[in-house]
């Protein structure tokens, strides 16, 4: 026996006042819907109805039962259209991991305009360059910059990100501009911490310790600290384009070795699952994707 499925045939038989009726507003029989009522009354123990030729009566226990058994009934009928509507329309809370720099620079505009398109969506948004567990910590989605390895996890492609190698003018006038990667060796170079060298050939050519002409070496785990200090004269950075295209356009940085320029990286947005998919989640992936054009913005340069 379905105990919820007992449970509505004896609420409709005792609303409708016959079990005829009832399995018509339930399109089932009269003695399927006869047979779930006792067993209902077996699996209880009690009788529910005392049934005669012409009408059916509740029992003490039966009235008592009715009660309890529509709140019941009612309340799952209300989650599971409450799930509906989250499978339908976008609402809730969406907890979001992203880069800092790239969240800092960027991301504001877009989260602004779809709350604007989807007001019944709140947002947590967490800004980390280390690769979080989506799962174990609770994240919706991840924004990641890189190469993306094959896994469990679902990767849309949101954009392309260049990396480029710049400096200021007034470094390259003091140290000259390199011609060749291998020229790099005399430079500082200016070191992003989560930057592989097994991911980008170019840094194979650049210093290591000592920093080249220039002495010590500066390394960070954020890239807005590289391409300020590339804009202070520092040395020569390899960073995004969403972080250096501005100083780029204003001049303030110049692209070195430009037909050396790395394979471009992707902006990806990250989520567990395909199937089921809420939502929040499904609108926001599907609000992502073009919304930084093609070429994105910061590459206008």
């Amino acid at each position: 026996m379905d105990r919820l499925d007992a449970m509505r045939a004896f609420v409709t038989v005792v609303a409708e006042g016959s079990f005829t009726r009832a399995a018509e507003r339930l399109t089932l029989s009269p003695q399927l819907v006869s047979k779930y009522v006792s067993q209902l009354e077996q699996h209880l123990g009690v009788r529910l109805l005392n049934r005669t030729t012409r009408r059916l009566h509740l029992t003490e226990a039966g009235a008592a039962y009715r009660q309890r058994a529509q709140q019941v009934l009612a309340e799952i009928d209300d989650m599971e259209s409450e799930l509906g509507e989250l499978q339908t329309q976008a609402r809730g809370r969406l907890h979001i991991s992203a880069p800092v720099s790239f969240a800092i620079r960027h991301l504001a505009p877009l989260i602004n305009d779809f709350q604007r398109a989807h007001p019944a969506v709140d947002i947590d948004l967490q800004l980390n360059d280390r690769k979080v567990d989506i799962v174990e910590e609770g994240f919706d989605i991840a924004l990641r910059i890189g190469r993306l390895k094959s896994s469990s996890l679902i990767a849309r492609r949101i954009a392309p990100v260049r990396l480029v190698l710049c400096a200021s003018p007034e470094y390259l006038a003091r140290h000259g501009t390199p011609e060749h990667p291998r020229d790099l060796a005399g430079h500082r170079f200016l070191r992003y911490r989560y930057m592989e060298e097994s991911q980008e050939p170019l840094l194979q050519w650049l210093p290591r310790g000592g920093g080249g002409s220039e002495g010590s070496e500066l390394t960070s785990n954020n890239g807005d600290v590289l391409v300020e200090a590339a804009m202070g004269g520092a040395g020569i950075a390899l960073q995004p384009t969403f972080i250096s295209g501005s100083a780029i356009q204003q001049g303030r940085l110049s692209v070195v070795l430009p037909e050396h320029e790395p394979e471009p990286l992707g902006l990806y947005a990250v989520y567990a699952h395909r199937q089921l998919l809420a939502s929040k989640v499904r609108h926001f992936v599907d609000f992502l994707e073009g919304y930084f054009g093609d070429p994105p913005y910061w590459d206008h340069f």
